[in-house]
């Protein structure tokens, strides 16, 4: 009699999508205040494009206090306004602040020409950690524009 194959011959891998990574990245941050206190971990604002426009993320953000400008996706616009009166208000949305990502878009493109972070092959190396790489490029960009 054989043996059963075994239900999984390879490790398995996950793959994380956009939102759950931007939840992690949330549950991270940490300024430091002046003088005494613990660090802030909430941003004031939150400014993302149309792929995090879900209902989930919006009411995290709500649950945390966190103001944020996300645009409305174009099928979701449709869908209330099809349902009438029961669709419910649009969210609110400020075209302004939202212009202004694109000069952090910008940044992010100018620090990907940088081969290890673009490649995260520096993140691969336990010495390095991925912050210093990133703060070594901004310093780097920095330094070329003065």
């Amino acid at each position: 009699m054989s043996e059963p194959s075994p239900v999984c011959q390879r490790p398995l891998t996950v793959t994380w999508a956009p939102l759950t990574l931007l939840l992690l990245q949330t549950e991270r941050i940490r300024v430091p205040r002046i003088g005494r206190g613990r660090p802030r971990c909430r941003p004031d604002h939150v400014v993302v494009d149309k792929a995090y426009a879900s209902r989930g993320f919006r009411a995290y953000l709500r649950k945390r206090g966190i103001s944020h400008t996300i645009p409305e996706k174009r099928d979701q616009q449709r869908h209330r306004r099809n349902r009438g009166r029961d669709g419910g208000r649009p969210p609110r949305f400020d075209r302004e602040i939202y212009r202004r990502r694109n000069t952090v878009e910008r940044c992010f493109n100018r620090l990907k020409s940088f081969r290890g972070i673009a490649t995260r092959y520096d993140c691969e190396d336990v010495r390095v950690p991925p912050r210093a790489v990133v703060s070594l490029a901004s310093f780097l960009l920095w330094a070329r524009s003065v």
